[in-house]
């Protein structure tokens, strides 16, 4: 069974921060590095490395991260996109690689630079002038690929998840990132050794957070990000009963309109109600974290118990991995459970076991 035997991540960087100047390779290879000498892996022994990237503009960012990070060349690198499951699938598939005999010691996260993503431009068939757009669609139907923001609302119409609890979780999420102390699986970059975003989210500034549309607000949408995370995944002759064991996985897929609660499906694949010492659900909107903590029957007391991406931030491609990397560091017994939505109605579920539970 493979296992995780280390895991980093850089701070999450609002976009225009202290990343801001970063490339993909810059943010991704001193996570890798810390990865492996925090697990005494030499980097010969490293199969392959596998990078979730959502924002860039191609080029193999998995690749060009294990040439920066001073791995042997033979490691080809794979770069993957499934949005904001991406970094979580990455963990999954290393899982498989271990798994199936094929590889030994696997590298596996996501990084994302908000702040250097690029310019996107649609050609036009007929030779007029190219057409900028920022999203590239997520269905071949327009009628069935909304704003996240809109999928985030109507999932609060529907679920009658009103604007103050949204708003209750948000504040929760920030209080409890401000009383974490994380510098344990953050590496420093750029002089920045702590995720930059959380703060005093009382009531004032609730009240005053600009509406994005009906009840989702500034305050329970998480903020665009910088960062990188990455997982040590491994054999059990190379773990020697070290680390997480990886017990399942799963991806699935739901209703385009209603990305939000794709992770419920996934979840139920994998996780039959068991007792959850800690769970990591992704915060991409405070209603779509509380939908899948409701329609999965999780514990709320076990969730999210250092904050999350509401108090964090979004770097879309590293959000999943961050979430391996919160339960590596977190999960001292039992089992876990990390979770996350993506755009397209794609979720994404992983459990895992301490060692000696």
């Amino acid at each position: 069974m493979a296992r995780l035997i280390a895991a980093r991540r850089t701070a999450v960087v609002p976009r225009g921060g202290a990343f801001a100047r970063l490339r993909i390779e810059d943010l991704a290879a001193p996570v890798l590095q810390a990865c492996l000498a925090d697990a005494g892996v030499d980097p010969a022994q490293v199969d392959e490395v596998i990078l979730s990237n959502a924002l860039g503009a191609g080029g193999n960012p998995a690749r060009r991260t294990a040439l920066a990070a001073g791995l042997p060349e033979t490691v080809a690198g794979l770069t993957t996109d499934r949005q904001c499951a991406g970094g979580l699938d990455a963990i999954l598939l290393a899982k498989a690689l271990v798994d199936s005999g094929a590889a030994e010691v696997v590298l596996a996260g996501g990084v994302e630079s908000y702040s250097r993503r690029p310019l996107r431009l649609a050609t036009d068939p007929d030779g007029g002038l190219p057409q900028p757009y920022d999203q590239a669609p997520f269905t071949p139907w327009p009628d069935r690929d909304p704003d996240m923001a809109e999928a985030a609302e109507a999932l609060a119409r529907r679920l009658h998840i009103p604007r103050d609890r949204q708003e209750a979780w948000a504040a929760q999420s920030h209080a409890k990132a401000l009383a974490a102390d994380l510098s344990a699986e953050i590496v420093p970059l750029n002089g920045v050794t702590r995720d930059t975003f959380p703060r005093d989210l009382g009531p004032r500034l609730l009240a005053k957070a600009p509406v994005l549309t009906g009840s989702i607000t500034t305050a329970t949408a998480a903020v665009a990000a910088d960062a990188a995370a990455v997982c040590l995944v491994v054999s059990d002759r190379v773990a020697k009963g070290r680390g997480l064991a990886l017990l399942a996985g799963a991806t699935l897929g739901c209703r385009p309109e209603e990305p939000g609660l794709a992770p419920v499906a996934a979840i139920r694949r994998i996780w039959g109600g068991e007792p959850l010492s800690q769970a990591e659900v992704m915060e991409a909107y405070a209603v779509q974290a509380l939908a899948v903590i409701d329609g999965a029957g999780l514990d709320p007391q076990i969730v999210n118990p250092s904050g999350g991406g509401l108090a964090r931030g979004h770097p879309i491609g590293a959000s999943g991995a961050i979430l391996g990397v919160r339960l590596f560091h977190g999960l001292k017994q039992g089992r876990g459970l990390a979770a996350i939505a993506a755009a397209g109605g794609i979720g994404t579920a992983l459990l895992v076991e301490a060692s000696g539970a």
